[in-house]
C-alpha cells in the first residue's frame, strides 16, 4: 500500500505542476476543419500499398492527387514547427525550477525505488540540463540553404545534437532494438507458437489507447491531440520503449519527451500494476494450472527463425521492417554461434552506450514549454490505461484459448504480451507461485512476453503505414 500511495503522490505531483504552468494558446489549437481525418477505407488502403502486393492497387489521378496533397502538408508542417521551435520563447524561470524537480525526481525514483535506472537516471539528468536557464544545452542544430549551399547557422547544444543524430533520425531505437535481440531468447516461443497469439492480444492497448486519444481531444477543451499524436500515445501499451520513442519521432515529436517518460515509468511499475489486473480476472483454480514442460528447441530452429521473420515483415509490413530487422538482426548474431564477439558486444557495451545517449537526448526534450501542458496529464493517464488494456487483453484471449482448446494454458501468461521483456514474465512468475508454490510459469510466459516485442513492433508499423 505504502508503494501504491506513493505512486499516486508522484501522479499527483506531475499533473498538479501540469496544470499551474499551462498556458492555453488559442492561435496552436486546431479548427474542426483543420484537424486531420482517416475513413476506415483510406486506412486498409494505405495499409495495402505499403505491402508487397501495393502494386494491385491501381491509382486513380484523384489518389495521387491526394498523396501529394498529405506529403505537401506533412512538409508544411514539418516547416512551422521547426520555426516555430526557432522562435519560442523561453520558459519562465520558475517552469525551469518546476522541470529541474521533476528530473531530480525521476533520478531518485530510479536510485531509491529502482524504477528502470539505466534510463530514468540519464533522462533525469538530461531533464534537468535542458531547463538550465540561457545555456540552450537541448537546443538543436540550425541548417540552412542559401543559394544551394547548405550550412550551419547554429551548432546547438550537446543534447540537441545527440538528439538530432540518434532520436529524430530514428537510429537510437533501432540500436536499442539489437541490443535487445542479442540478448533475447525466441525458443520458448518456438516451442510454444500459439503464444504468440496473446502477445498480440495485449496490442490492443495500443488501438484502444488510439480511439481514446481522439474522444479525450473531443470531449476536453483544454487537450487537443491529432491522430498522429493519438497514435503515438497509443504505443505506450506496448510497454515498449525505444518503440514508443522511434514512433514519436516520426509522428509527433513534440510529445516526445511525455510519451518516453510515461512508458519507461509504467515499465518499471509493471510490479505494481499487472497483479491486480491478473487477480482480477482469473479464478485461483485457472492460475492454479500446471502447464507442460516446454520441448526443446534446436539450434537450427533458432537460427532459421529470425531470418523467416525479417523475410515476412519485409513482404507484408515494410514499414516496420526497421524495427523487427533490428531485432531479428541481433539475434542472429546470439544465436548462429560463429559471432559470439559481435553477441556479446551488442548486448553490452554497445547497447550501454546507446542506452546513455537515448536518455540524454529524451531528456533534453524535457525543456519546460514542451513538457509543462495539460496534454501531458493526459498523456500519463492514457499510458496508463493502455498499459492495463494490453495486460487485460492478453489475459482475456488467453481465457478464451482455453474455452476453445483441450490443452489448457495458465491464463496468467497473457499478461505477459507486454512487451517489458522480461519483468512482466517474471510478475507472472512470482504471481502463479503464490497460488502454487510449485507453479513455475517463467519460460512459459516468455513467449507471449517476446511475441509481445515484435507484436508493439507490427503495431509501430501499422500506425506508421497509415499515418506516416
Amino acid at each position: 500500500m505504502r508503494k501504491i500511495f506513493f505512486i499516486m503522490f508522484v501522479v499527483m505531483f506531475v499533473s498538479t505542476t501540469t496544470i499551474l504552468a499551462q498556458n492555453v494558446d488559442q492561435n496552436t489549437t486546431q479548427t474542426t476543419e483543420e484537424r486531420e481525418t482517416l475513413n476506415f477505407k483510406d486506412s486498409i488502403k494505405s495499409l495495402i500499398k505499403s505491402t508487397a502486393f501495393g502494386g494491385l492497387i491501381k491509382e486513380t489521378e484523384e489518389d495521387i492527387a491526394k498523396e501529394q496533397m498529405s506529403k505537401n502538408k506533412r512538409l508544411e508542417n514539418t516547416y512551422y514547427s521547426k520555426i516555430k521551435e526557432l522562435q519560442s520563447v523561453p520558459a519562465p524561470l520558475w517552469q525551469n525550477i518546476i522541470m529541474i524537480l521533476v528530473g531530480l525526481l525521476l533520478v531518485w525514483l530510479a536510485i531509491s525505488k529502482g524504477f528502470e535506472p539505466l534510463l530514468l537516471i540519464p533522462i533525469g539528468v538530461g531533464g534537468i540540463l535542458a531547463n538550465v536557464p540561457i545555456a540552450n544545452i537541448a537546443a538543436t542544430p540550425v541548417v540552412l540553404a542559401v543559394e544551394q549551399i547548405v550550412f550551419t547557422a547554429e551548432t546547438g547544444g550537446f543534447l540537441g545534437q545527440i538528439y538530432s543524430f540518434g532520436v529524430e533520425s530514428g537510429l537510437f531505437p533501432l540500436f536499442i532494438f539489437i541490443g535487445v535481440g542479442a540478448m533475447t531468447d525466441f525458443g520458448p516461443l518456438i516451442a510454444n507458437p500459439k503464444t504468440a497469439l496473446l502477445g498480440a492480444a495485449a496490442q490492443v492497448g495500443i488501438f484502444g489507447t488510439v480511439f481514446g486519444a481522439i474522444l479525450l481531444s473531443k470531449f476536453v477543451p483544454v487537450i487537443d491531440f491529432t491522430l498522429s499524436e493519438a497514435a503515438s500515445i497509443g504505443i505506450i501499451g506496448g510497454a515498449d520503449g525505444p518503440t514508443a520513442i522511434f514512433l514519436a519521432s516520426r509522428l509527433a515529436p513534440e510529445l516526445l519527451g511525455a510519451i518516453a517518460v510515461a512508458a519507461y515509468s509504467y515499465m518499471a511499475l509493471v510490479p505494481i500494476i499487472q497483479p491486480p489486473i491478473m487477480k482480477a480476472l482469473t479464478t485461483e483454480s485457472e492460475r492454479n494450472i500446471v502447464m507442460k514442460q516446454l520441448r526443446p528447441v534446436s539450434k537450427r530452429e533458432k537460427i532459421i527463425f529470425p531470418l523467416v521473420v525479417i523475410l515476412l515483415v519485409a513482404f507484408l509490413l515494410p514499414d516496420a521492417a526497421p524495427l523487427i530487422g533490428a531485432l531479428m538482426f541481433g539475434n542472429l548474431i546470439r544465436e548462429s554461434g560463429v559471432t559470439d564477439r559481435l553477441s556479446k558486444t551488442a548486448q553490452n557495451e554497445f547497447i550501454n552506450i546507446v542506452t546513455i545517449l537515448l536518455g540524454l537526448a529524451v531528456g533534453g526534450k524535457l525543456a519546460a514549454d514542451k513538457f509543462l501542458r495539460f496534454e501531458t496529464i493526459g498523456i500519463l493517464l492514457l499510458g496508463l490505461v493502455a498499459f492495463a488494456m494490453g495486460t487485460a487483453g492478453g489475459v482475456l484471449l488467453a481465457k478464451l484459448m482455453n474455452a476453445l482448446s483441450k490443452e489448457k494454458i495458465n491464463p496468467l501468461i497473457g499478461a505477459a504480451g507486454v512487451s517489458a521483456v522480461p519483468m512482466a514474465a517474471r510478475v507472472v512468475n512470482k504471481v502463479g507461485l503464490e497460488s502454487n508454490s510449485q507453479n513455475f510459469l517463467l519460460m512459459h510466459a516468455m513467449g507471449p512476453n517476446v511475441s509481445g516485442v515484435i507484436g508493439s513492433a507490427v503495431a509501430a508499423g501499422v500506425l506508421l503505414a497509415i499515418l506516416g
